[in-house]
């Protein structure tokens, strides 16, 4: 490794030095800050937590930097309110009382029109948000971000969200594969562009469990509630004093199966498509991995279940630097960069945040 150029080992690449100790005066402070000002200061807050997380992480030789504002966010949901809320309620309620008049068909319009903007704008505020993110993230005084505007990737996100499920759901993992190929192919940071090629082949073994899942649950749970409701015991006798209590515990066992089950099968699904499309990205000459395995993940899922149970919903506050911390933790880079190479991005920068991605309660990690 020479003066010039930087090689990331796995071991090293990235490395986080929060603790939650450190992090608990602003989680609680945030807290009751938006309790005070009956949550207006929570865009203040968000950025007060990213300012904390991005400094205690570490990419090869430096900490990143987060330099968006509260007043961003706040802007950003403004603008969400005045272009999006206030239009989507006018439209519905006259749609409502044309239909009350007999205008049927008109009023059908206005009813459909909002759901299909929402739509629509699930998609922009997607890609806006990874456009933002890394606009405000700095490293080494390099920020990243993307020309595009979401606009074109909005109209995609329908399309193929569309085409995943019309054969009856069997393309979805081609969907979300070549989605987020789009959003970071669009994308990039300092001089380097983002390309992402991942193949949707290796998530379709995970992927066809799930989809299978749901039918073996069903026709479990079927079988379970036509043994058990009729009273019938294990021996094969009919025991018709049994049927009320075997109704309701073929109906138990049918929840279960559908909501326990069903979530652990597409947990391993997820876990498989993120180590799939983190491991087919490049910026420049880094390449990119996600280690987290299902198990991984199953504990990160538990472990926030048992925060919320033990502190009586408290520990949410929590939940941000736990998911960051996770993240940061199983992320693995490779390569080279050439520091001499690296000039400011000249993308354009967003004025305002993430509103879209709030409105819709959109996360990502």
């Amino acid at each position: 490794m020479d003066e010039n150029t930087l090689r990331s080992e796995a071991n090293s690449a990235f490395g986080f030095y929060g603790t939650w100790r450190e992090f608990a005066p602003i989680a609680f402070t945030n807290l009751l800050l938006i309790i005070v000002t009956l949550g207006i200061y929570r865009f203040w807050a968000k950025a007060r937590e990213r300012q904390y997380l991005w400094s205690r992480t570490r990419f090869i030789d430096e900490r990143l930097e987060w330099t968006g504002t509260g007043l961003e966010l706040l802007i950003g949901a403004l603008l969400v309110v005045a272009l999006f809320v206030i239009p989507y309620v006018v439209a519905t309620q006259i749609g409502q009382a044309m239909i009350l008049r007999g205008d049927s068909v008109a009023g059908a319009i206005l009813f459909i029109a909002p759901l299909l903007a929402i739509f629509y704008l699930m998609g922009v505020a997607r890609f806006r948000a990874i456009r933002y993110r890394l606009g405000r993230t700095n490293w080494r005084g390099i920020r990243g971000g993307s020309d595009e505007r979401g606009f074109r990737y909005g109209l995609s996100s329908m399309w193929k969200t569309i085409a995943g499920y019309l054969p009856f759901g069997l393309a979805i993992p081609w969907s979300m594969v070549s989605l987020w190929n789009e959003r970071w192919n669009a994308m990039s940071f300092g001089p380097m562009p983002f390309r992402s090629t991942s193949s949707p082949g290796p998530l379709m073994k995970r992927f066809l469990l799930f989809y299978l899942a749901p039918f073996l649950a069903v026709a479990a749970a079927a079988a379970a509630l036509l043994a058990m409701g009729l009273g019938i015991g294990l021996d094969g006798d009919f025991e018709p004093k049994q049927a009320p209590i075997g109704f309701f515990m073929a109906i138990f066992a049918a929840v279960f199966l559908f909501y326990f089950v069903l979530g652990f099968v597409w947990l391993a699904y997820f876990a498989k498509f993120f180590r799939t499309v983190v491991g087919g990205m490049t910026l420049g000459e880094l390449e990119f991995e996600f280690d987290a395995k299902t198990w991984d993940w199953i504990k990160l899922g538990l472990g926030d279940v048992a925060l919320l149970v033990v502190t009586l919903g408290l520990g949410f506050v929590f939940l941000g630097y736990r998911h960051w911390k996770f993240f940061v933790s199983h992320m693995q880079a490779f390569g080279e960069i050439n520091v001499d190479a690296l000039t400011q991005s000249t993308t354009r920068r967003d004025r305002h945040g993430e509103g879209l991605l709030d409105a819709f309660d959109m996360g990502a990690i």
